[in-house]
């Protein structure tokens, strides 16, 4: 299946946070501590979020027959996370599929769209983070060529830095 990255603008904030929260009660239900702070995010998540909308960041993934299937953040890069690079990379964050295309596949697919897209920009590394309370995710990115290459500490949780290097 193809899909398509449609830009997320500034009305749809309120969209991308119930995104969120849907996925963090998803999460919750399998008794996993991981993005629990999207039910009720800090204004520091707002402004995240905010942030990367204003800077064409964010985008809904949809099918050819323009049905949202979630949504994915996708930076030049990040400075929060992985400090500043030598190598040109794409990083991803907020990966977002809706629960009930979840287990389909779609997710792989999403990475390795982004994946070609980055190497048509001749970017050295696709880099993600997970975080570290979530070990089938971790092992997920993992089976999909990811290797953990550090931990990065926040306020809110601990992550671990993945990337892949492309050729």
């Amino acid at each position: 299946m193809k899909l398509n990255f449609n830009q997320i603008e500034n009305k749809d904030r309120n969209t991308v946070l119930e995104l969120f929260k849907e996925t963090a009660e998803k999460i919750s239900q399998k008794n996993i501590d991981h993005w629990q702070y999207w039910k009720n995010p800090p204004i520091e998540k707002i402004k995240w979020v905010e942030e990367g909308i204003n800077n064409n960041e964010f985008f809904f993934i949809e099918s050819m027959d323009n049905e949202n299937l979630g949504m994915v953040r996708i930076l030049n890069e990040d400075i929060l996370y992985w400090g500043k690079q030598e190598h040109k990379a794409k990083y991803i964050h907020s990966l977002v599929i809706k629960e009930k295309y979840n287990g389909k596949g779609y997710g792989s697919k999403v990475l390795l769209k982004i994946e070609n897209n980055a190497k048509k920009e001749n970017c050295k590394y696709l880099r993600l983070d997970s975080d570290s309370q979530n070990p089938k995710l971790c092992k997920y990115y993992e089976n999909l060529g990811f290797k953990k290459v550090g931990i990065k500490k926040l306020p809110l949780s601990i992550y671990n830095l993945y990337e892949k290097e492309l050729k």
